[in-house]
């Protein structure tokens, strides 16, 4: 089953708050296997949040970062190389929870990270949402419209 699909523009408000698209909410959880912990009405507690190298945002439920943290703890302390990738992982990790109204505080040092004043776009990314200020967005997609059907050849 498909997760999170789609694109929406919102705007982070004077608080740093961020209303997580309706149809994003409604898909909470759906995706998670048997024995994974989940509050009573179905939703995750909260979110992972993770500052990409691309200078965008990226959103996981639980049940998804579960499996990407196994990941991340089994790498080696002892390999300079694994352990480096462990702290910029971690270093680049938060977790939001949703309010009632369904936003998310994004601080201030993730706002800075992704460049976001205001507005954002969000986009549903199968098992994560992409957050991106719109025009960093825009110029990623123009710098890079010419390589999609090369890229598109190579994977599909």
């Amino acid at each position: 089953m498909a997760g999170f699909i789609g694109k929406e523009r919102h705007a982070v408000d004077e608080k740093g708050r961020l209303m997580i698209p309706a149809r994003f909410r409604k898909r909470f959880g759906m995706g998670a296997e048997a024995g994974v912990e989940g509050k009573a009405d179905g939703h995750s507690e909260g979110l992972f949040i993770m500052k990409a190298p691309d200078r965008s945002l990226e959103l996981y439920e639980p049940f998804i970062w579960a499996d990407m943290g196994k990941t991340i703890s089994a790498l080696s302390d002892f390999n300079p190389e694994e352990r480096l990738l462990k702290i910029l992982m971690y270093e680049s990790l938060d977790t939001v929870d949703l309010d009632r109204q369904g936003r998310i505080a994004l601080s201030r040092e993730f706002l800075e990270h992704a460049g976001i004043t205001k507005d954002v776009v969000i986009i549903g990314a199968d098992t994560k949402m992409i957050i991106w200020d719109p025009e960093r967005l825009l110029g990623v997609l123009r710098e890079s419209e010419s390589r999609f059907a090369s890229l598109a050849g190579r994977y599909f």
